[in-house]
């Protein structure tokens, strides 16, 4: 690397049953990762204790990287005055894409993302986007859905997130996400009526 230093494998962990898998296999198959969490501010409380769970099984620390600029994604929606449009949502851009993109090295780092068999073609959208940066997709290498990657979890014993084990989401965000649709937000407004009408009257 132009830095000096020996090349790197960046492994985006977010607390989700996938990027835990991805990082498990990086550990296997490369020298050298890094797993980073980016904060958010924003997500359910259990997710700290599945980061250490998800630590202890690593074997490896984690590092937590935060937004210089906001504490949540509150705090975004307050400041920037916008929460979603065509271009996607501008929390997912200050609090994760800008905090990556000062932490990696483009064209160096490698960068392992947890997308699984499903998801080539968000994969291909990135990588149009992103032309910089050098995607790694362990998971759909190894032909592993989301249901592989819960049922390997639990095989390992690790116990799951919360947002998984209700039973009622798909995915581990952040609570109340503003790309959820109408049927994600009848399961906020029921299970969290606070972050409900917060966004409502925001």
């Amino acid at each position: 690397m132009s830095n000096g230093t020996k090349k790197r494998s960046i492994c985006w962990f977010s607390c989700g049953a996938a990027s835990a898998v991805a990082t498990k296999l990086a550990l296997q198959e490369r020298d050298n990762c890094e797993i980073v969490y980016q904060d958010t501010g924003s997500e359910h409380p259990d997710n700290e204790r599945f980061l250490k769970d998800c630590q202890d099984w690593f074997g490896q620390e984690i590092k937590t990287i935060k937004s210089e600029k906001y504490v949540d994604v509150w705090d975004v929606f307050k400041k920037t005055r916008y929460l979603v449009g065509v271009g996607g949502a501008r929390c997912t851009a200050e609090m994760k894409r800008i905090p990556a993109e000062k932490y990696i090295n483009h064209f160096e780092d490698d960068e392992i993302f947890g997308y699984t068999a499903e998801e080539q073609h968000r994969v291909d959208r990135f990588r149009e986007g992103n032309p910089e940066r050098r995607i790694v997709t362990p998971l759909i290498e190894h032909q592993l859905g989301k249901a592989d990657c819960l049922g390997l979890l639990e095989r390992e014993g690790l116990k799951l997130p919360w947002m998984y084990r209700v039973g009622k989401y798909q995915n581990n965000n952040c609570i109340g996400c503003v790309k959820g649709g109408s049927g994600y937000w009848n399961k906020i407004r029921v299970d969290f009526p606070d972050v409900f009408k917060r966004m409502a009257k925001m």
